[in-house]
């Protein structure tokens, strides 16, 4: 499993994740979005739609008839009711969810503490390959981790 930590100083969550959903959705996967703020997930769900304006980003809230079918879900639970095995934590707090390949933590300043803290529980893993991005004006870099 990947897990890409990235350190959202500059654009909020909702802002990063229509080019992640994008990539995901190029790449042939379906992803799964989790956050406990069912307004940060109501402000995603606008921006998948909006954001880029020559993409199409199609997206559901789970727990309706159709999650199978959602390319994109969100959810407030890692619960890949539409088969992802692609996960964005859009709040920051780090979830487990089975079968996952690869996972995006995107998380803001006051969560630093908590994303170190997951970063070194998951070194202890095996199999787990870890990246770090940070914002630069408007480009993401990949950083060396400060701990």
């Amino acid at each position: 499993m990947r897990v890409d930590f990235y350190q959202l100083s500059r654009d909020p969550a909702e802002l990063v994740l229509p080019r992640l959903a994008q990539g995901t959705l190029g790449a042939g996967e379906r992803m799964l979005v989790v956050s406990e703020d069912a307004e940060q997930l109501t402000r995603i769900s606008e921006a998948l739609w909006t954001r880029i304006p020559e993409s199409f980003l199609a997206n559901g809230m789970a727990g309706g008839e159709h999650d199978a079918r959602q390319p994109i879900l969100l959810s407030h639970e890692p619960q890949p009711a539409n088969g992802a095995r692609y996960l964005a934590l859009a709040d920051g707090a780090w979830r487990d969810m089975e079968n996952a390949e690869r996972v995006f933590l995107l998380f803001p300043p006051e969560r630093i503490d908590d994303a170190r803290a997951t970063w070194r529980m998951l070194g202890s893993r095996e199999g787990v390959e870890r990246k770090y991005w940070r914002q630069e004006g408007g480009k993401w870099l990949e950083g060396p981790v400060r701990q």
